[in-house]
């Protein structure tokens, strides 16, 4: 094998390889041989057929799979020499070949770059610890006991008032006509819950049990059935029944039909559930204050072909964003140069940052074990009550799917071990005082408003998009609710993510 090195510019390499033809010919005689040995031909014993005959008949096939061999065992021996680790893929081309001749062909490739990470113990981190208040598990006692209240028929005649669960009929009409979905018998409805589309609720309080009315609404224009988005509609409702709350007296009892051992126990329970919730934003906090450090302290070369394949990721989700005008604040009125050019430095730090990271979990041999992914599948399934096995189906038969969940595991267990190895600075805060530092953190960020300014949590360098944003790796779909109900509420397009 000849290797000629015609490009060495950074990352990029580039290389002539010439592989001679007694080499070529060689591998093809050998490959008939070892095909020989299978194959019966007429006037022949088993495997013993002349290779000049094997030649006219077998030879264009092999030299085929020949010439592909010799190309990925040349260049994978090339690397490997060179001590290079390629970033992607090799681009390789043929550039000539002909039965007895030298085979030439060109190969393009982008490496890793070298990367020496800053000493992970000299790290300096701040980690907020939040103490639920008082106030807040009595909060959130009181939420329970709205959730779990029993109602009862009132004892007295009265109108409807907010708060009450009235047992309503309804059918819906758009000009005259019924539509799916809009009809509902002896259906309970808390007023005030906003559990239907706005101005439905509203206007069945103050009204008596048993006398019909027509309540006039207009769908949100999002709403979540196309045929109904943005159009007026009457529904003919009368209230059937009207209930009230029972009073409930928060103790022991009441603690132990929720299945604890008693009120104390119940406080423990969601001051310790309110600590889990608080630990998770705190915990992106530091991660966002770890990433940021990282970034910083590293400025290594990031392979152009990685940069280029995050950017276009990215600049699709500004493009949809753009035509669902749900661009950011922040980017309406710039021109395409600047969001070009902002979003470009926003790629290469997902790349560094992903690398970096990858680098540091391959030096210390973190790895994500089938049973993390497995529980990362059935994290997913729960999220969608009634379709879990659906779920868990299509990562079982898409295990490119499967193996997507694996890069924010792998992400997570590097920022936890980073943050173990770093000097971590302690505070504990009550969630007002946490807030309030955000609010100010977000304030001085926007004085300081750069586009180099934007944070982004990075990305294992091989990892792809999540299977929800892949046109060929889609979630069952959740089912559509009753026409009638309010939808649930969209999450804002993000442009970053």
């Amino acid at each position: 094998m000849e290797v000629v090195e015609k490009k060495n510019e950074g990352l990029q390499r580039d290389f002539k390889i010439t592989i001679a033809a007694d080499d070529i010919q060689q591998r093809v005689d050998a490959r008939l041989t070892e095909v020989g040995r299978d194959i019966n031909l007429p006037g022949f014993r088993p495997g013993k057929a002349p290779l000049k005959i094997l030649k006219q008949r077998y030879g264009s096939a092999v030299m085929g799979e020949v010439l592909e061999g010799t190309v990925q065992e040349s260049s994978q021996e090339l690397l490997a020499e060179r001590g290079l680790r390629p970033a992607g893929q090799p681009k390789i081309e043929v550039v000539s070949f002909d039965e007895g001749e030298d085979l030439e062909y060109d190969m393009a490739v982008e490496i890793l770059p070298e990367i020496e990470p800053v000493d992970l113990a000299e790290l300096e981190l701040d980690r907020v610890k939040v103490i639920p208040t008082d106030g807040e598990i009595d909060d959130a006692i009181d939420r329970i006991v709205k959730q779990n209240r029993e109602t009862k028929p009132i004892e007295t005649l009265r109108k409807t008032a907010d708060g009450d669960v009235v047992i309503v009929d309804f059918e819906g009409k758009i000009d005259d006509v019924p539509f799916e979905g809009g009809k509902g018998t002896g259906i309970r409805l808390e007023l005030g819950s906003n559990q239907f589309i706005p101005g439905f609720e509203e206007q069945l309080v103050g009204v008596d049990a048993g006398i019909p009315l027509e309540v006039k609404v207009a769908f949100p224009d999002d709403y979540n059935v196309d045929d109904l988005a943005g159009k007026d509609a009457v529904f003919d409702c009368t209230v059937q029944e009207i209930h009230e709350g029972v009073e409930v007296t928060v103790d022991d009892a009441f603690a132990q039909s929720l299945g604890l051992e008693d009120l104390a126990a119940l406080k423990t329970a969601i001051s310790e559930q309110l600590g889990q919730e608080y630990g998770r934003l705190t915990r992106e906090r530091t991660k966002r204050d770890l990433l940021d450090k990282l970034t910083d302290a590293h400025d290594f070369e990031v392979p152009p072909r990685m940069a280029e394949d995050e950017f276009n990721q990215i600049w699709s989700q500004i493009e949809q964003a753009r035509e669902n005008d749900s661009l950011d604040e922040d980017d309406k009125g710039k021109s395409e140069d600047e969001l070009r050019a902002e979003y470009q430095e926003i790629a290469d730090r997902r790349v560094r940052l992903g690398l970096l990271l990858s680098h540091i979990g391959e030096q210390n041999g973190l790895t994500v074990s089938q049973e993390e992914v497995n529980r990362a599948i059935m994290e997913q399934a729960r999220q969608l009550p009634g379709q879990e096995q659906q779920v868990i189906e299509f990562y079982r038969d898409n295990p490119q799917a499967s193996a997507s969940l694996q890069a924010p595991i792998f992400e997570d267990k590097v920022v936890d071990f980073i943050i173990e190895m770093a000097q971590v600075n302690e505070r504990e805060l009550t969630a007002e005082e946490l807030n309030a530092e955000a609010e100010a953190e977000a304030a001085g960020a926007e004085a300081a408003k750069k586009p180099a300014a934007k944070k982004e949590p990075a990305k294992k360098a091989a990892a792809k998009k999540e299977p929800a944003k892949k046109a060929a790796a889609k979630k069952p779909a959740a089912k559509k609710k009753a026409a009638a109900k309010k939808p649930a509420a969209k999450s804002k397009a993000k442009s970053d993510d």
